[in-house]
């Protein structure tokens, strides 16, 4: 029998990994443009709130999360938004943008093992073969022998990403090992109030007091709040309850090549041999991981 995956959830797929992408290189820009990390990771999440709320009334879907719901918004709340933006956001400091966008996104090294021990999910040799494709694309991505790892911050910053990354892991683990009875668009605003409360502590702790927003910086906070942070994260959440855990964690390794599409055209960053070569073993994993099965013969 031929395995058909809906193609609602690869789109919806497609448009996480382009929506969480371009929100990096962004925030790139309104941290060196003098906004706070912290403080911004928790605008970006307020705003979120804001705009999910209004959109949710708008559309007369607003419900109070009950009993069920509780695992999944506690997981998307804390570890998703609250943790994945806060190491996320605080290593954006001392890590480039499209590698900041290339290490929180391995989640599929943490997908795998936590797919095995908790859901016990079937994979078949040829995700696999498509896992260790697209991670090798990652690898080169990332190219680990360019890093001066003596540079200040630098071991910090990326130990903050593979900590952001197992903890978007851990999310994606919770809501397929306990759905909620709402949809994960009425979740939304409830899960980055969650956030928004979780960072403020953080951001006043670590910058010492309020933060500010330059006006450089307010235009992303609208752009990335407004659309890319909970339309991306609801595109995310779905993709991850209607894929198969490997293909949807496969396919969101093309987020690191498409944050660094963005970098480019965005921040100048240059276009390099390792860049091409990366971003073609991610897109041959990704395309080998969600293709069809071919069909069983039967007698």
């Amino acid at each position: 029998m031929t395995e058909r995956l809906p193609r609602s959830g690869l789109l919806q797929l497609a448009g996480s990994v382009v929506l969480l992408a371009s929100a990096w290189p962004i925030t790139k820009a309104a941290i060196s443009a003098g906004a706070v990390p912290l403080w911004f990771a928790f605008g970006r999440a307020g705003f979120s709130a804001l705009s999910a709320f209004a959109l949710l009334a708008a559309l007369r879907r607003l419900r109070l999360p009950g009993r069920q719901d509780l695992p999944a918004l506690l997981a998307v709340g804390a570890l998703q938004l609250a943790a994945f933006f806060g190491l996320a956001h605080a290593a954006v400091e001392f890590v480039p943008a499209g590698r900041t966008t290339v290490l929180s996104n391995v989640t599929t090294i943490f997908v795998v093992p936590l797919s095995l021990l908790l859901l016990g999910e079937a994979i078949p040799l040829r995700r696999w073969l498509a896992t260790g494709i697209a991670l090798a694309g990652v690898v080169v991505l990332m190219g680990p022998w360019a890093i001066d790892w003596s540079a200040p911050g630098i071991l910090l910053g990326h130990g903050f990403l593979l900590l952001a990354a197992a903890s978007f892991a851990c999310a994606i683990m919770a809501v397929r090992r306990f759905p909620p009875a709402l949809t994960m668009f009425q979740l939304l605003p409830w899960c980055f109030t969650l956030a928004s409360l979780l960072l403020l502590p953080l951001a006043l702790f670590h910058a010492g007091g309020w933060g500010v927003w330059p006006s450089a910086s307010r235009w992303s906070m609208l752009y990335i709040g407004g659309l890319a942070g909970p339309l991306g994260t609801w595109c995310a959440m779905q993709a991850s309850s209607r894929l198969p855990v490997m293909v949807s964690s496969v396919g969101f390794l093309a987020t690191p090549a498409a944050g660094l599409l963005f970098s480019l055209w965005w921040l100048g960053e240059p276009l390099t041999p390792d860049l091409l070569a990366g971003t073609a073993l991610i897109l041959l994993g990704v395309g080998l991981a969600s293709r069809p099965a071919p069909a069983r013969r039967t007698a």
